[in-house]
């Protein structure tokens, strides 16, 4: 699987690693992806979700009733 967050759609960002001699090589930075299961009581189901850590802010901070609303009006299958 991807390095994707499903709330905030964060992805992977791209850069160099410097070294010491000032050689560049090219490197990922990938988000910090969590599985996370979370209790929807307007579907009346449990959902996993791959969330980063500030996906879970967000979640936290809106509610997930909200946020999986926002998923399903994107089309995305939970």
């Amino acid at each position: 699987m991807s390095a994707h967050c499903q709330v905030l759609g964060t992805s992977p960002g791209f850069g160099h690693s410097i070294s010491h001699s000032h050689v560049r090589s090219k490197r990922r930075f990938d988000p910090n992806i969590q599985a996370k299961r979370y209790w929807v009581p307007s579907l009346g189901r449990t959902v996993r979700l791959r969330v980063s850590t500030r996906g879970i802010k967000t979640i936290d901070r809106r509610g997930i009733d909200a946020v999986v609303a926002d998923i399903l009006a994107r089309g995305e299958k939970i």
